[in-house]
């Protein structure tokens, strides 16, 4: 018989998480009991069958100790019935929680069900004096207890709780008691059901169980720190939880005076009682989860809908009127439902709200995001994170000021510097040419650029980093690490992360800890510690025994910055439709900004309200309202089912030989050189290894892989991404991805995707590789090395991907360093005399070869990548040129392949001041931007002076 605490050998290696395993081991002990009835019947030897069902009770009593389904009791009855040789009883009762936990039916079953045990779960019906769940108004969930009871006293504290719940109440719960403070920790991080969590009295630190995934959950919370001594535990795991999980309601009882420890505790406790109060503590679960459960905009929204109204203003879509009294487009009506047109106004009273100046509801819902999602600040966005980018950068920069910014970024940030008229310099990222794609960019890469521009006198020009956070292809930076030595560096800077993909992040304490608000968070916390005073003062002692003009001592070492100087500001966008509940197009902007209220609020109004429409859609408003309120409940668990079923498609793609032969998993040591993964980890499963921890690698390295992006390497099949992508998954199947690169295909699952789902993909890739493996068998010798020359052609034979080059000299305001003044560029090319085409027939190349600096007028912008290779104002390098040439996609957005590419004239350029023909620039009446940089560039006499030399000679 195996010990309890011991995990079997189908444990931690070829399980994600405790969660795998639960379930595995309860269909386990499903196939295992009815196999017992059986023999059972045809008295045969069961001794062996017997054992192995033991160590399978044995395996759950950890587990369901943290779970208040099926709950203690009904498992202690399930061990009786196995005891007492009542087979046929048992195997009900262990089918019937099977199906229930599958189906997620224990959620519904009524309080006096759930007061009955293994009767209540094997009860077909309920009993008369019992009233079935409302599944669409009433709402399920479980309360922790940390305490150490007696198994009478667990029985008396749920019972006297579950009694307070009226049967009509919205909300109803069960409870879950374990005695420790590691076992608090385990429950919080495992059970996702839990909401509310109630700290009492005196409890000791270690868990009983040392299960090792169980203990896994332990090492999640290695950033909490405790001293261990029992009388100051129940604060202590509080704090400890409000790391983990921030979005639950924590209550502390004592059975001391708690006046002193109230003041003490009261930013994690929702309130701290004198001993129990059964009533007094139901009372405020359910106040807890009711405030959490509001959606003020989509109750307002509804509210209106029902409301009758005479419409005399704009919209004869309103109230479906336009539509049902139609004669030919009632069938928009019908595939919609009234719903949808009795909500669709333009009012902004009668209980809705303005968007360009919330008062009411939308205020309500954006004070609410902004608690969900970490922030000082929220602004909920209808039309999309490309505006979103658009507003930051506008509210943040003047003409003039100097960006670091991320060559490969989306192109709302490139188009965003040419409306702010701010000057990038490009970053960039490191290159993974085997797979057709860019990484992100090292810190060192930042480092080296600020310590130029600080060299060159520009430093105080520099006013944002923007970066992409995580990238399409799933990278993460280490969020925390670059703003601490980039604020050593610049201790004013702004950061901008664009986080279209990363909404979810916030939701689980791996990701958490990588996201832009927590990183801030815990920056502002940690510079205004004593503690870090004393850190910088040692390192101050260390870093000033160091040559200062030498750049080792910059780009070698950690840097830290002045506690006196630095301000925290942090921006970032997200695309909450990308991988969180919201229609189309909604977006959220989130804001940590020291400086906001005294700098920033007005300028921050003017460009949302630039950018903003004046008829915002309300149904992408409800739905961000309704999203929010969906992940401060369930979002725990939906991102981590989300990550879960991402590792179970990543696994059964690496462990089949069949599809090993065509395909694989892109991996972190793929896609992150080993000088950036300091935790050595390589790959999150190996078919022979099994599974290791992602949270050490991101808890350390550089960058790390989030597993959610699942690449799919197609070379070695001879196909290319973007036929893969529509020939095979799109055409054949209606699977629909989003983004290629030339031998790849990138797969995401999010919140809303389930388990059919990654059947029915892998499935469809076993079917592409039989399809392959028949192809392959009947071509002939020349079918065959055809073949094997595209599968060079997309294994061995891929195009270097080309750096930023530089901007052309009249594009540079200042000549010793590299940004550029791409608005001056952009408008300047509105002038058709100053342009003209050059075909990619060899006219160009020999341009180049001759000496020209060919420079774009245009973005050049090939989907794959989806960013752009070209900028207006960048000099072609026959790179670029390679790059493009060797490019098999279909889509180039800014390249007409009957003309060529966009470039400015010799003529244009003639003269290298990047104020010339300031006049020629101005078009259809607009003065020409070059006038208003100059203007306001806030350059000193000497430089103006140098600028005006050059332009008179």
């Amino acid at each position: 018989m195996t010990d309890k605490n011991q995990q079997p050998q189908n444990g931690l290696s070829r399980h994600y998480n405790a969660s795998q395993l639960r379930t595995d081991t309860w269909n386990n002990l499903k196939q295992a009991v009815k196999h017992l009835e059986e023999k059972h019947k045809s008295q045969a030897d069961t001794a062996q069958l017997r054992e192995q069902i033991q160590d399978i009770f044995d395996l759950l009593e950890p587990i369901e100790s943290y779970w208040a389904f099926p709950g203690k009791e009904a498992m202690q009855q399930l061990e009786t019935l196995f005891e007492r040789h009542e087979y046929h009883l048992l195997t009900n009762a262990v089918n019937r929680i099977v199906r229930m936990l599958v189906s997620d039916s224990y959620r519904y079953r009524s309080t006096a069900s759930r007061l009955r045990g293994v009767d209540g779960v094997i009860s077909a019906s309920h009993s008369s004096d019992e009233r079935p769940v409302n599944r669409a108004e009433q709402h399920y969930f479980e309360v922790l207890f940390v305490d150490n009871l007696s198994p009478r006293e667990e029985r008396d504290l749920r019972r006297g709780l579950l009694a307070c719940i009226d049967p009509d109440d919205k909300f109803y719960y069960d409870v879950v008691v374990v005695p420790s403070f590691e076992d608090a920790l385990i429950a919080v991080l495992f059970n996702h059901n839990i909401q509310g969590c109630v700290i009492r009295y005196s409890f000791p630190f270690k868990s009983k169980y040392s299960l090792d995934i169980l203990q896994q959950y332990i090492s999640v919370a290695k950033e909490i720190e405790t001293d261990g001594a029992d009388a100051d535990l129940g604060p202590a795991l509080g704090e400890a939880i409000k790391k983990l999980r921030p979005e639950l309601d924590l209550y502390l009882v004592l059975d001391s005076a708690v006046e002193d420890i109230a003041l003490r505790v009261y930013k994690n406790f929702r309130r701290v009682f004198y001993r129990q109060e059964n009533l007094e503590l139901h009372l405020s679960l359910r106040r807890g989860i009711t405030e959490r459960y509001e959606a003020p905009f989509f109750s307002a929204l509804k509210a209106y809908s029902q409301r009758p109204t005479g419409v005399f203003h704009a919209m004869p879509i309103s109230r479906g009127n336009s539509i049902f009294k139609s004669h030919w487009i009632q069938d928009i009506g019908q595939f919609y439902g009234h719903n949808i047109f009795l909500a669709e106004t333009s009012a902004t009273t009668g209980g809705l709200d303005s968007l360009l100046q919330p008062t009411g509801p939308l205020k309500k819902a954006q004070e609410m995001a902004s608690r969900a999602f970490g922030s000082q600040h929220t602004f909920f966005v209808t039309n999309g994170t490309s505006t979103a980018n658009k507003i930051v950068t506008q509210a943040l920069l003047q003409p003039g000021d100097i960006v670091l910014i991320d060559r490969d970024c989306h192109k709302s940030h490139h188009y965003g510097m040419v409306l702010s008229g701010a000057h990038p310099v490009y970053l960039d990222s490191y290159p993974v040419e085997k797979y057709s794609m860019y990484g992100a960019v090292p810190l060192r890469e930042i480092k080296q650029r600020l310590l130029e521009l600080k060299r060159a006198g520009r430093l105080n020009k520099v006013k944002m980093l923007l970066l992409t956070n995580c990238t399409f292809d799933g990278l993460v930076y280490n969020v925390e690490r670059v703003m601490e030595e980039v604020l050593a560096i610049k201790p004013d800077i702004t950061f901008l992360w664009d986080e279209a993909w990363f909404g979810f992040a916030a939701f689980t304490p791996t990701y958490r800890q990588r996201t832009a608000m927590k990183a801030a968070r815990r920056l502002h916390a940690r510079y205004s510690s004593e503690a870090y005073r004393k850190t910088y003062a040692a390192y101050r002692q260390k870093i000033d025994a160091l040559d200062p003009n030498d750049d080792a001592t910059w780009l070698d070492h950690h840097l830290l910055p002045d506690p006196d100087q630095v301000k925290i500001r942090a921006y970032s966008t997200q695309s909450t439709h990308k991988k969180l509940t919201s229609l189309r197009q909604g977006s959220m902007i989130h804001i940590h900004d020291e400086e906001f209220n005294r700098k920033v609020e007005d300028t921050f109004h003017e460009a949302y309200m630039t950018h903003t429409s004046t008829s915002p859609n309300y149904q992408i408003l409800a739905s961000l309202d309704v999203g929010r309120r969906q992940v401060e409940l369930e979002g725990y668990e939906l991102v981590q089912k989300s990550a879960e079923l991402a590792m179970t498609l990543r696994a059964k793609i690496t462990e089949h030989p069949l599809l090993r032969r065509y395909f694989a998993v892109l991996s972190a040591k793929d896609l992150i050189p080993k000088e950036y993964r300091p935790s050595g980890v390589e790959q999150y499963y190996d078919a022979e290894t099994g599974w290791s921890r992602m949270e050490e690698a991101w808890h350390t390295d550089d960058f790390v892989l989030d597993p959610t992006h699942i690449t799919l390497y197609t070379g070695q099949a001879g196909i290319d991404g973007d036929t893969f992508k529509n020939r095979y998954l799109m055409d054949q199947f209606n699977i629909q991805v989003n983004k290629t690169s030339r031998n790849s295909v990138l797969f995401m699952t999010n919140i809303g995707t389930t388990r059919s789902s990654v059947a029915f993909l892998i499935s469809v890739l076993l079917k592409i590789a039989q399809q392959l493996d028949h192809e392959i068998s009947t071509y002939n010798p020349a079918e065959l090395e055809l073949h094997q020359q595209q599968v060079k052609s997309l294994t061995e034979d891929l195009p270097p991907l080309p750096d930023f080059s530089y901007f052309h000299a009249k594009f540079r305001p200042n000549p010793t360093t590299p940004e550029g003044d791409m608005r001056a560029a952009y408008f300047m090319a509105y002038n058709e005399d100053l342009c003209e085409y050059l075909k990619l027939d060899g006219t160009i190349e020999r341009a180049v070869t001759a000496g020209r600096e060919v420079v774009s007028a245009s973005f050049i912008i090939p989907y794959p990548p989806g960013f752009p290779i070209l900028v207006p104002g960048q000099v072609i390098s026959q790179e670029i040129l390679d790059f493009l040439k060797a490019l098999d996609v279909k889509e180039i957005h800014g390249y007409r392949p009957s003309l060529g590419l966009r470039v400015f004239t010799e003529a244009a350029l003639a003269g290298s001041d990047s104020q010339s023909d300031s006049t020629s620039a101005s078009t259809n009446g607009h003065p020409a931007p070059e006038k208003v940089i100059a203007a306001t560039d806030g350059l000193d006499q000497t430089e103006a002076a140098k600028k005006k030399t050059k332009k008179s000679k």
